[in-house]
């Protein structure tokens, strides 16, 4: 696998995991009204439900890479349309503070037990180690450079949930603004579909 490749696919993982979404809203939230120790709770919760989904994964992209290369190409196309999706997405959620919802004040046990389910059954994550990762592999990749893109995509998701809990305190305004949240929105939005133009060139 070329840096190329490696690069893009750390940058997709940064702002599909930067994307607002339940984990960022709920967990800077529950961060700030439970406390540090209840947000760590949930980053481990999350971090487990996305590692059962990346083990998964890794096996069956690797199965499909291998025997069905008209198939793993339908999954690049895939991948490509999921990111202009939630391109779209974002772009059409600008200025829109909706997702920020209260907390709920979960304790510890129970932050790690929304977190681990949520994430278990999480379809943005299904949809990226499905159809987004694929689209950084070639025909003659194996297990062992989707299982790398995988734990690429685990480190940089526990990175920015650390980040959310350590900083909800502080940022739980900024995040609440129209406008703020408007800008965040239209950046990620231009962002993801340079991506996927990238991808779609790339395949």
């Amino acid at each position: 696998m070329d840096a190329d490749a490696l690069l893009s696919f750390l940058l997709t993982a940064l702002v599909l995991e930067l994307t607002p979404g339940p984990n960022m809203a709920w967990l800077a939230l529950l961060a700030a009204t439970s406390g540090p120790q209840a947000g760590l709770a949930a980053v481990l919760g999350i971090t487990l439900g996305l590692a059962v989904q990346a083990l998964l994964a890794a096996t069956g992209v690797a199965v499909v890479v291998a025997a069905w290369p008209g198939l793993f190409q339908a999954l690049h196309i895939a991948g490509v349309a999921y990111l202009l999706y939630l391109a779209l997405e974002s772009w059409r959620d600008a200025g829109n503070p909706a997702h920020h919802l209260p907390g709920g004040g979960e304790d510890g046990a129970a932050g790690f037990r929304r977190g681990l389910v949520t994430n278990l059954l999480n379809p943005k994550a299904a949809l990226m180690f499905v159809t987004v990762l694929p689209g950084f592999l070639t025909v003659e990749s194996g297990a062992w450079e989707s299982a790398v893109l995988s734990a690429i995509y685990l480190v940089v998701a526990v990175v920015v949930h650390l980040m959310i809990v350590a900083l909800a305190g502080t940022l739980r305004g900024p995040l609440a603004d129209p406008v703020v949240s408007a800008r965040m929105h239209r950046v990620q939005a231009m962002t993801l579909a340079a991506v996927a133009a990238w991808l779609l060139g790339r395949g």
